[in-house]
């Protein structure tokens, strides 16, 4: 029987890797003010692509592309291209800690999905934590305030894109971890490479800025980096909990950048919706424990 603890370093690696995500969003919250959306993000997926061919293909070559489930590879790239379009357009009006808040209602929606396209039973109990993760979300948005806006819809319309990136993620759980990666950005540079003709590309942009949103590219790229490493120290459901440093980063990033501290309501929600993501997370975790011990369990 395996014990319960979770290595440090693998604590550490996603720490690490969810307050890399935490500068490219506030880089990407600077840049929205500034310049076209469409053009940021080309930029964030051509400089990953780039910093992987650097990484990577030296040693990988075509293997960076070899997979034996072309379409769910495609189809997830799209996913996480469509939530970091939604994501980047909340950025630009809503503050950085309430889009991060939003964005982690993602665990309940993956829930949902898990039950319409894997199969997953969908208990009393964790029907609850749906509902009180909404809650959360209407904590943090509240009709009639200034949050409520199409921005916080563009923040859930991320978290349920990205939820379908996670599922197809699961689907995907037996290919290589650096294909994983590639994926996302290379077809994220494509679609975004095919429509650049339509973009703005007028606007002049000094030199630090230009380096700052490289930087925010490499800074996403070591973020998914480290989580891959995180996962080969630990499994998904023991380090997954550990995600949720990210809102601290945000709020911390929120407050030191742009001066803004979420209120009392909008606090409750992020403790509301970390809370159920968190209860989520655990329970998956002692899934994995009964049936790693009896394989006939099901959770």
């Amino acid at each position: 029987m395996r014990h319960a603890h979770v290595p440090t370093q693998a604590i550490l690696l996603v720490v690490a890797s969810v307050f890399c995500f935490t500068l490219l969003d506030t880089i990407m919250k600077f840049a929205t003010q500034r310049y076209p959306l469409p053009m940021l993000i080309f930029a964030r997926y051509a400089v990953q692509t780039i910093a992987m061919l650097v990484w990577l293909g030296p040693s990988m070559r075509f293997g960076l592309l070899r997979t034996r489930k072309l379409k769910l590879q495609i189809v997830r790239a799209l996913m996480v291209l469509l939530s970091s379009v939604f994501f980047v357009a909340a950025l630009k009006a809503l503050p950085l800690a309430e889009a991060t808040a939003l964005n982690y209602s993602t665990p309940m929606v993956v829930v949902l999905l898990a039950r319409i396209f894997l199969g997953e039973r969908l208990t009393p109990l964790r029907i609850a934590f749906v509902i009180t993760g909404a809650i959360g979300m209407l904590l943090i948005v509240r009709p009639g305030s200034t949050i409520f806006q199409g921005a916080a819809s563009y923040a859930l319309l991320a978290a349920v894109f990205y939820a379908g990136y996670q599922i197809m993620t699961r689907l995907l759980s037996g290919e290589n971890p650096r294909v994983l990666l590639f994926y996302p950005a290379i077809i994220g540079t494509i679609v975004m490479s095919i429509a650049a003709p339509t973009f703005d590309w007028s606007i002049a942009m000094p030199w630090e800025h230009v380096v700052l949103i490289i930087c925010g590219g490499l800074l996403g790229t070591l973020g998914h980096f480290l989580f891959i490493l995180a996962f080969q120290h630990a499994p998904a459901s023991s380090i997954t909990p550990f995600t949720y440093m990210q809102l601290v980063w945000a709020t911390l990033a929120g407050w030191v950048v742009y001066r803004h501290l979420p209120d009392a309501f909008a606090v409750a929600g992020m403790v509301v919706i970390a809370g159920s993501g968190l209860t989520v997370a655990l329970l998956d975790r002692r899934r994995a424990r009964q049936q790693a011990l009896d394989p006939m369990t099901v959770a």
